[in-house]
């Protein structure tokens, strides 16, 4: 399965996924710990966190996949979000939260 399709199963086989570097328990920068911490303050403790660093042809694949440059990026119901910056504006305004629970 090439990187293309193996993102393109996860988004649609999870309501939440967030590629980020490392893991919501160990985050290897601040913009994925902030993309964590925002889905935790949203009270979504289920959800699908890719470590990119551990897979180049995937760290490489999103980025292709989505258009968008930078990591963390966050997918709900199949559909890119945006990155730290984007997810840190929607929670401030309450966009977020009611996309999460639509």
């Amino acid at each position: 399965m090439s990187a293309q399709e193996t993102i393109r199963e996860q988004v649609t086989n999870n309501k939440v996924v967030l590629y980020m570097k490392g893991t919501p328990q160990f985050p290897q920068c601040g913009f994925s710990a902030n993309a964590a911490g925002i889905l935790k303050a949203c009270g979504v403790g289920n959800f699908l966190a890719v470590n990119v660093l551990a897979d180049p042809e995937i760290r490489q694949g999103i980025k292709e996949f989505s258009n968008w440059p930078t990591i963390p990026q966050l997918y709900i119901n199949g559909q890119f979000v945006g990155g730290s910056d984007i997810m840190t504006e929607m929670y401030q305004k309450g966009e977020l939260q009611k996309l999460l629970t639509s």
